[in-house]
């Protein structure tokens, strides 16, 4: 008798969080800024950070790379999330680019609602 879970939106689920910080890699900083710029301005985030360069170290059709890569770190809701990513697919010059959602768990009410705001449609 076991049913199928339910999809529920996470503002009808007491602490479920809305917010996700979203991570991805591209090979050069300017290729960076401008994927900051683009979901910024579309508001798809409500900030990103860009770190870099890092070394990556992975495997691509069959071989082991190592290459310098820098990271964005974008801020949005999980409203958002699906536009994100696929904004970000679209914009991004990677076959398979990194796109990693990690719900924030907590964070200050003010912060929280500012990133709801700032990407809200």
């Amino acid at each position: 008798m076991d049913a199928e879970p339910t999809a529920l939106a996470a503002s009808t689920v007491p602490n479920v969080p809305t917010v996700l910080t979203v991570l991805t890699t591209t090979d050069a900083e300017h290729k960076a800024r401008d994927l900051a710029r683009g979901a910024v301005k579309a508001r798809l985030a409500a900030c990103a950070q860009i770190t870099g360069p890092v070394t990556s170290v992975y495997r691509w059709e069959g071989e082991i790379e190592t290459a310098q890569e820098w990271q964005l770190l974008l801020k949005t809701t999980t409203a958002r999330y699906a536009a994100l990513e696929a904004w970000l697919t679209d914009a991004h010059d990677y076959d398979t680019p990194e796109i990693i959602a990690t719900p924030v768990a907590r964070g200050s009410a003010a912060y929280l609602e500012w990133v709801e705001r700032e990407t809200a449609e």
